[in-house]
Order: C-alpha cells, then sequence, then structure tokens
C-alpha cells in the first residue's frame, strides 16, 4: 500500500510494506459538499443564533462593512466564500465601494497583492478595498479596556469604525487556542502586537492545549475580545480530518463557531492504540509547510503520538524558511536547547512562544526534517536534516533498528492523535 504524503504542492509517496506493522493514521473524511457556494449562501440564509445576514445588516442600517479574512497561510476556500457573502450584502443595499476586507495577519507578514489575487479572487482584489492589518501600527489602533486574565485589548481601527463586521476563516485543531477560526479574526487576527502577546503568554496554563476549550485562557480572552470589538456574523468552513471542508457554519460569533467546533472534533481527533517508536508525518503540503512557523503544528501533534526517546520524521516543505524572524533567532542562537527555555522563563515574547513549544519536544524526540532547508540552517533548528524520506527513514532504522514501531499521519497538522485507544474526556468543550 502507497500512501502519498503532501509536499508543498507535491506528493511524496511512501509505500507502508517497508514499515513493520505501521499505523496510518487519518481523521475521518466527511462527504464532500456537493456545492460548497450554495451550501455558503444557505447558512447566510438559515444562519446559527442570529437572523439571516441580510436581515441582520438592514436592522442595524449598516452602511459600511469590513469582512476579516485569513492570508495566505491558512488554506481558506474564500474563492467560494467571498461571492456569495458580497452578493448577500449587495441584497441589503451596500455599495461596493463601502466593503473593506481586511486581512487578518495577526504577527505575520502583510500579504503580497499578488498572494491577495491568489488568495481572494482578482476579480474581489480589483472590486474591493482590501487592506492588511499591521499589529504595530499604533495610531491604528483602539484600546478597548481589559480582558479576563489582564489582557490589555487594542484592535484595528478600521474595524473598529465599520458598521457591521464579519469574521472569516477555518475551524480546525489549534495547539493550544484548542481551535482555529470564529473569535480568532480578532484576537490574534486584527490586534495589536503588545495583545497578542500577552494574551498566548497563557499557552503556559495547562488548559491551554489542543481540542480543549475548558477553562482555557487564551480561547475565553478570544471569545471576549471578539464580542468587545463587536464581531456580528461569522462564515467559517470546518475541516474534516483529511483537510476538506466538512461543513460550513455562520451566524453568532460564539454559537456558529461552537456548532463547527463540535463538527470539526469528531472528523480529527483519531485514537490510536500505543505511543509509538517512529511518526512519519506530513504537515498537510501548501500552505500549511510554507515555513517551520507554520509546520510546527504538525510536529506538535505528531508528539502525541510518539513515545518519549523516539523519533519523528516530517515532510514540511518550508520554501519561505523559518518564516518568522523573532522564532528564527531564538532558534538559531541558541547553543542548547535549555537556552530556549531560560530565554522563555526570563518573559513571553512572540515568535518565541513557537521557539518554546518546539523545544518541548526536541527535548523528548528527535525530529528529522524533509525539506528544501540548507542543512547548517535546519541543524541550527535542532533539526536532523534529510534531503529525502528515503535518507530519513535510513536514519530512523539505524537509530530503532529494523523493528521499530511506527505511525504514519499523513495530515499531521490538523489529525490529533489520542493515545490509548479512548477518547473519552481527551476533548472539552466549553459551553458558551
Amino acid at each position: 500500500m502507497v500512501v502519498q504524503l503532501k509536499y508543498g504542492r507535491s506528493c511524496v509517496p511512501l509505500d507502508i510494506g517497508v514499515l513493520v506493522n505501521p499505523q496510518v493514521l487519518t481523521g475521518r473524511e466527511a462527504k464532500p459538499l456537493a456545492d460548497l457556494r450554495s451550501e455558503v449562501l444557505s447558512r447566510l440564509r438559515h444562519p446559527t443564533g442570529t437572523d439571516s445576514l441580510l436581515h441582520e445588516v438592514k436592522r442595524r442600517r449598516a452602511r459600511t462593512v469590513v469582512i476579516i479574512v485569513n492570508d495566505i497561510t491558512r488554506p481558506t476556500p474564500y474563492t467560494d466564500i467571498l461571492p456569495p457573502l458580497l452578493s448577500e450584502l449587495r441584497e441589503a443595499g451596500i455599495a461596493d465601494e463601502d466593503v473593506t476586507l481586511v486581512v487578518a495577519t495577526g504577527i505575520h507578514r502583510g500579504m503580497t497583492p499578488e498572494e491577495m489575487r491568489l488568495t481572494l479572487g482578482r476579480e474581489i482584489c480589483e472590486t474591493y478595498r482590501v487592506v492588511n492589518h499591521d499589529c504595530d501600527d499604533e495610531e491604528n489602533l483602539v484600546p478597548l479596556g481589559t480582558l479576563p486574565f489582564e489582557t490589555e485589548l487594542r484592535v484595528n481601527r478600521i474595524v473598529l469604525e465599520a458598521d457591521f463586521v464579519i469574521a472569516t476563516g477555518v475551524i480546525s485543531p489549534h495547539y493550544f487556542a484548542g481551535f482555529s477560526g470564529g473569535r480568532k479574526a480578532i484576537l490574534p487576527g486584527v490586534s495589536g502586537r503588545a495583545t497578542i502577546s500577552h494574551n498566548h503568554s497563557l499557552m503556559t496554563s495547562e488548559a491551554a492545549a489542543v481540542c480543549n476549550l475548558d477553562g482555557n485562557p487564551v480561547h475565553i480572552e478570544m471569545v471576549e475580545a471578539a464580542r468587545k470589538a463587536g464581531v456580528h456574523f461569522i462564515v467559517n468552513t470546518v475541516t474534516d480530518g483529511v483537510g476538506k471542508v466538512a461543513a460550513v457554519v455562520a451566524g453568532d460569533v460564539e454559537k456558529a463557531w461552537l456548532e463547527g467546533v463540535k463538527i470539526c472534533s469528531d472528523y480529527v481527533v483519531a485514537p490510536v492504540a500505543r505511543e509509538v517508536d517512529v511518526a512519519i508525518a506530513s504537515a498537510g503540503g501548501f500552505p500549511k509547510d510554507i515555513n517551520v512557523y507554520q509546520a510546527q503544528k504538525a510536529i506538535d501533534n505528531a508528539d502525541r503520538a510518539v513515545r518519549k526517546g523516539g523519533t519523528i520524521v516530517l515532510l514540511a516543505e518550508c520554501p519561505e524558511g523559518c518564516g518568522e524572524p523573532t522564532f528564527e533567532s531564538w532558534m538559531t542562537e541558541a547553543r542548547s536547547l535549555d537556552d530556549i527555555f531560560r530565554r522563555f522563563a526570563a518573559g513571553f515574547v512572540l515568535g518565541g512562544h513557537k521557539a518554546y513549544s518546539l523545544a518541548r519536544v526536541l527535548r523528548d524526540k528527535e525530529v528529522v526534517l524533509v525539506s528544501s532547508l540548507d542543512d547548517v540552517l535546519a541543524r541550527k533548528l535542532f533539526f536532523t536534516p534529510a534531503k529525502s524520506l528515503e535518507e530519513a527513514l535510513h536514519l530512523v532504522e539505524s537509530k530503532h533498528g529494523k523493528d521499530y514501531d511506527s505511525i504514519v499521519m499523513p495530515c499531521a497538522g490538523i489529525v490529533v492523535p489520542v493515545p490509548g485507544g479512548g477518547m473519552a474526556g481527551k476533548v472539552t468543550l466549553q459551553q458558551l
């Protein structure tokens, strides 16, 4: 049996016949939606927790609308989401020139014009105003008070000055916010750097874990931020266990999103019989492996399935290298993993939090990285570099012998392993 492992915009075949008693871990695959645009339109007209989008816009007598959109690092199908959404806004009396699309970059770089056209569609970019959020533009950040865990909330002025705010995104597992999507469009999406930094510093809480919302301080603050910023409506796609769209949810920023979370968890949480010696994992291809910063999510998930002292083989092209300057400096300036832990203990820094998360895995497990990175850089990041999957498997055999047990994760960026074969109590959803 050959398993195709996504790598950038291509795939690397793996003949699992060369492995001893391999487990192939995938989430559940949803039945394909017949017509995604029609499904989006249906949800806009029959949302969860609100009246229809058209009714809500008219009820609030809105004249200006902001649509918050993801950047290129998120696989959100905007060419299917935006046309029916914009059509409904026109039906509600909103002129094209009164709609602004704000790219929720968080601390990421802004999208280039070409990336905007690729992500959102050329016609939309030519018709509507599209702007990148800048978390460091202090003059364009408005204070909105304090969040439950003492985070000072500052949000993009363009978003706050709109009569009606629509947040879009994709719901999938997140390694410390529980799940992506929904409220994340505001925090971190269009918040200031200091706001994002303090909120993300709460990731050290035991409750700040993948697929957990119960008592998760990161998530709790994100929900409050979305309410304070005045998100009136959301449209989110839901990811299944193979990275495809399983469903569309729309409506209230809490109720509709939680509906999507419950759907997502049913597809992406996967029980495994036991922890294994080796995980062979794909980050999921472009854009999930656009850089190391994004591919780290796959390492975090694979870590859950591998015993202490084991090995993770990660396929991630990383054409943009590390992907975030602070993350890169923390990793490459460290002489040992202990340096990263000491630096993190001295004070939370955005970008450094990814270095800390990666170091926690690397402390107990080797990560063999198949990527386009230079070997010198890969080693500075504390990876063992390999130019091919074949070379990586040879390194694994040299370390573990020929009888190692393994798990293959074709979609490691979105599938969450639950060791022990049981799922009870492993996914906890806060009742919003």
